[in-house]
């Protein structure tokens, strides 16, 4: 597995194995790429309405089977990508600046499904 290191201390998108979108600050991670999360905010996407944004604070994600991608940005994580590539965890690096602009109060989108074996 790609080491996780280079995410650390940066912004990170995690897709999480049942389709939910945790947006964090990477603090840390170990040997089973259990990855630590700071300022954490989980992204719920919906067609009717914007995307609503959860506060988590601290938040702890199991690594067992992460799929590590190379640094990307929110907009070139596809449908395809998303729906049957990976079997745990998507890892992305966010663009801050790119981050800043968008407006999510106008994104309409289905939430992901969960990923099934």
């Amino acid at each position: 597995m790609a080491s996780l290191q280079g995410y650390v201390d940066h912004r990170v998108l995690l897709i999480l194995q049942d389709g939910r979108a945790i947006v964090g600050v990477m603090a840390g991670y170990d040997q089973k790429s259990n990855v630590v999360l700071s300022d954490s905010k989980e992204r719920v996407y919906s067609t009717d309405e914007g995307v609503e944004e959860i506060p988590l604070g601290l938040y702890l994600v199991k690594g067992d089977q992460m799929c590590v991608l190379p640094t990307v940005l929110i907009s070139h994580l596809t449908s395809d990508i998303m729906s049957g590539y990976a079997t745990s965890v998507l890892i992305g690096e966010l663009d801050e600046d790119l981050e800043k602009s968008v407006d999510l109060s106008v994104i309409r989108a289905e939430p992901l499904p969960a990923i099934r074996y």
